[in-house]
């Protein structure tokens, strides 16, 4: 199992150990070079189906039980990743649509804790209520949906030009048990190209990583700009992740 990951080693151990938990903690229903299929009882509901595929491009899925027996896989048969996808089709279960993953490497998570970000920057607080309020109005409903940007999450920064907030970034804990944050951020259209993004996500890393969590960015395929961005922030492109849609019928 060890060579699956083998990619995910200029990560952290935190990293590594979230994934080979979420994909390899179960009974092991296939393995070749390519793919390996898992079978876990303990995955939860919206997660009953899982797919990774990392940047070596290697594939890691796993089922629950039930969903295993829908789909009709089983001990010891053939498979490939183009057999097990059309398995899927087939048994009417629909993933919701990979999401890029991207973390920092243990080299450049070193670069980002030495590094002084200069511009107006600050942490968000209850107190900037009203500034935020100004800033999600100036927004469209679609980019806010898109970026999820809270001023309630654990950490929010910002970057304000002549006093307005123009960028800002909020985390969340990905899951209880442990210590990743999953990030969004929202640059406000007139004020794109101009490099808030870029600090604000990094400002809000830094303080990730001084809280102990590893910071986790991610975004759809076809999000261009937000690819571009997580690259320019320097985040290192981890593997496309994909869960059960919430509309496949069981």
């Amino acid at each position: 199992m060890e060579s699956k990951i083998k990619n995910m080693l200029i990560f952290s151990q935190t990293i590594t150990d979230y994934w080979r938990e979420q994909f390899l903690n179960g009974d092991v229903l296939y393995s070749d070079e390519v793919l390996t299929v898992a079978i876990n009882p303990d995955l939860d509901e919206d997660s009953r189906v899982m797919v990774l595929e990392t940047t070596d491009g290697r594939i890691m899925a796993v089922l629950t039980p039930a969903m295993a027996d829908k789909v009709g896989l089983y001990p010891r048969q053939d498979l490939s990743e183009e057999i097990f996808r059309r398995k899927i089709k087939e048994a009417g279960v629909m993933l919701h649509g990979a999401d890029y993953l991207f973390y920092f490497s243990e080299a450049d998570k070193n670069v980002l804790l030495q590094e002084n970000l200069e511009g107006d920057l600050h942490q968000l607080t209850e107190q900037d209520d009203a500034v935020f309020s100004e800033f999600e109005s100036s927004a469209s409903e679609q980019d806010l949906d898109d970026a999820s940007v809270e001023l309630d999450h654990w950490a929010v920064f910002g970057s304000f030009e002549k006093n307005r907030l123009v960028c800002a970034a909020s985390m969340y804990p990905w899951e209880d048990d442990t210590q990743i944050a999953d990030l969004g951020v929202l640059t406000l259209a007139p004020f794109r190209g101009k490099g808030h993004a870029r600090k604000v996500v990094r400002s809000i890393c830094k303080f990730a990583y001084e809280q102990g969590y590893e910071p986790q960015y991610r975004c759809q395929l076809d999000n261009h700009a937000s690819t571009l961005l997580a690259k320019t922030a320097g985040f290192t492109l981890f593997g496309k992740w994909d869960v059960i849609s919430p509309d496949s019928i069981d």
